[in-house]
């Protein structure tokens, strides 16, 4: 049993939740921008108050790993990698894509996708965060949240994720990279589940019970490709 905060900031939603023994207790999140390194501080603060929960009270910090954008990821781990050292708990990592499909299956669950049960039962699940232009970071999994291919940065086309789409199986797009996919992949259907906090919620409670903690010297985030700086084609006086 333990009082676990999580943090997501990978994509352009800054969420927070607070949860005790794997049920969510309060959640905070904004999808109004990249904004993050100041509302995550305001979010954390909003829910201590809001539950009466001391700092002290904590057993670990969660934060989603990535893949995602890199700003936004260095925030949330950066933040959550201070709170532990501030604190002397430990930090649990949680991957992006794994935490994605727990909201939608948590959606799904709650009559929110209007899936059929026959149907969801043998799909296959893609989480997809926007990489930009056609690309996007996905991985697929099964309905019960069990991970079926490796994390990957895939540039969609209609051969995309082929040995997924099988015929009587539905494929399941969702993400802020997957409205762009969903002409391209005409067989999928396509659903909308934001990135939260509230996924992370179980998957750190797993994490903790199991002692899956990350080195707070030396935890990075999960960015799958190298950051690039594209140098100005400007002169300089």
């Amino acid at each position: 049993m333990a009082l676990i905060l999580s943090i997501e900031t990978g994509t352009d939603v800054c969420s927070v939740a607070l949860a005790n023994d794997g049920e969510l207790m309060a959640l905070r999140e904004s999808d109004e921008g990249r904004d993050h390194a100041r509302k995550v501080a305001v979010f954390v603060d909003e829910l201590l108050r809001e539950t009466g929960v001391q700092p002290h009270d904590l057993d670990a910090i969660a934060v989603g790993k990535g893949p995602g954008s890199y700003t936004g990821l260095r925030i949330g781990v950066s933040f959550a990698k201070g709170m532990c050292y501030a604190l002397d708990i430990p930090l649990l990592a949680v991957g992006s894509l794994d935490a994605l499909t727990e909201v939608a299956r948590e959606d799904y669950d709650a009559g929110i996708l209007d899936i059929e049960e026959e149907s969801w039962t043998t799909a296959r699940l893609c989480p997809m965060v926007d990489a930009r232009r056609m690309e996007v970071y996905a991985q697929v999994f099964d309905s019960e949240g069990g991970a079926l291919s490796d994390v990957a940065a895939e540039v969609v086309t209609a051969e995309s994720f082929a040995k997924w789409r099988e015929k009587g199986r539905t494929f399941v797009i969702f993400g802020n990279g997957a409205r762009k996919c969903e002409e391209i992949l005409s067989d999928a259907v396509c659903v909308d589940v934001a990135p939260s906090a509230r996924g992370i919620v179980r998957l750190a409670e797993r994490a903790f019970n199991e002692g899956r903690f990350e080195d707070l010297a030396y935890f990075e985030p999960f960015y799958l490709k190298d950051f690039i700086v594209i140098p100005s084609k400007k002169k300089l006086l």
